[in-house]
């Protein structure tokens, strides 16, 4: 039986998630040009919808996504004005043109409610997850359809996320799991050299890098606790602090995660086996002073299914917090009396995740 989508209602704050989804028989349809068209349509929904793109993977046939949902119902609403700047991100002339000349006469004739109505039209589709995530999928499957004259879905089923506490250990734990996929493909050396990524966009000079940045920063203790307010403004957003970090101490902090759980597993010298695709030895020792082990470097280069399968994950004081409340929605198994669970396979430290998986919970490709 599926479970249904666990979701932090509105009036709630906000609230993060990390979406995975794959494309039908997972067959590689992504290349170059259609990872490009993909994250232009990606950002501007994020700026269109209101929905921060934390970090994000485009890989060949799936992607991943960490995305904070801010609570709708302390945003501000819609006024004429953003709307009429907001629009030309995902419409054409025509119709920007449109809505203008249906707003101006809503103006001139005085019925505030017919203007109100027009600005819900598009008001209500914003700070949703799940209109973030169907708005994404159709674009891209109209995009590769009409480009390769296919017709059909592109996707193998509805997107998969798991809900995740707005703490540090938990937001930069699973950025840094999205952010290693093509390392743990063997795809570059490198996260920084991979383009369609979070992190590769933070360390580049294109025209997403203030906005990649802004992404990573956004889950460092000092961007939670002093979190970026949305103005009005065509999806424009601005600190409510002096304190945020400066950006080159996040990157900087960030690249001694990637590089300190990122290293390569050597195969065994008799067997051949066990080798895991990762960053270079001498690469990691370059960026930080190795210690020994370190309890995320094994899981972060595999496949951790908590990350997609897991429904929820943070410490044991969230999960249980939300286990508590499905408690009493009707929404949890007759026998089932605690939430959370410790997660298997690494050394998680303090993650608890909703379910207990038992088996392949970590393994294979992100």
């Amino acid at each position: 039986m599926k479970t249904p989508r666990i979701l932090i209602p509105p009036g709630n704050g906000r609230a993060y998630y990390h979406c995975v989804s794959r494309v039908v028989d997972r067959r590689i349809v992504f290349h170059a040009s259609e990872k490009e068209v993909f994250r232009s349509i990606l950002r501007k929904l994020e700026r269109f919808l209101g929905v921060r793109v934390v970090t994000y993977c485009l890989m060949g046939n799936h992607f991943h996504l960490l995305l904070e949902v801010p609570d709708k119902e302390a945003m501000p609403k819609l006024d004429a004005e953003t709307l009429l700047e907001l629009l030309p991100l995902l419409y054409d002339d025509v119709v920007v043109e449109q809505v203008a000349r249906e707003l101006e006469l809503a103006r001139r004739s005085g019925n505030m409610g017919w203007e109100r109505r027009v600005l819900e039209r598009y008001e209500r589709r914003r700070f949703d997850l799940s209109v973030f995530l169907k708005e994404l999928k159709q674009r891209v499957s109209i995009f590769y359809n009409r480009r390769n004259g296919r017709v059909g879905t592109l996707w193998e089923a509805p997107f998969k996320s798991v809900l995740l506490e707005d703490g540090e250990e938990t937001l930069r734990t699973v950025a840094a799991y999205i952010d290693l996929n093509p390392v743990r493909a063997g795809l570059v050396e490198r996260p920084e050299d991979y383009r369609w990524s979070g992190y590769g966009e933070a360390c580049g000079t294109g025209k997403g890098v203030e906005r990649a940045r802004a992404g990573l920063g956004s889950i460092t203790r000092e961007g939670l606790e002093h979190p970026v307010v949305w103005e009005g403004s065509g999806g424009k957003q601005a600190s409510d602090s002096a304190e945020m970090p400066d950006w080159a101490e996040v990157l900087r902090r960030y690249r001694l995660l990637l590089y300190s759980e990122g290293r390569e597993q050597k195969p065994d010298e008799a067997t051949g086996e066990g080798g895991l695709a990762g960053i270079a030895a001498e690469e990691c020792d370059s960026v930080v002073e190795a210690s020994g082990a370190m309890p995320l470097s094994e899981v972060l280069r595999r496949k951790v299914r908590y990350f997609s399968d897991g429904a929820v994950i943070g410490s044991a004081v969230f999960v249980d917090g939300v286990f508590e409340r499905l408690k009493a929605e009707g929404r949890t198994g007759p026998k089932r009396t605690s939430g959370a669970r410790r997660m298997r396979g690494a050394d998680f430290g303090g993650l608890r995740s909703l379910r207990d998986l038992r088996e392949g919970v970590a393994g294979g490709d992100g």
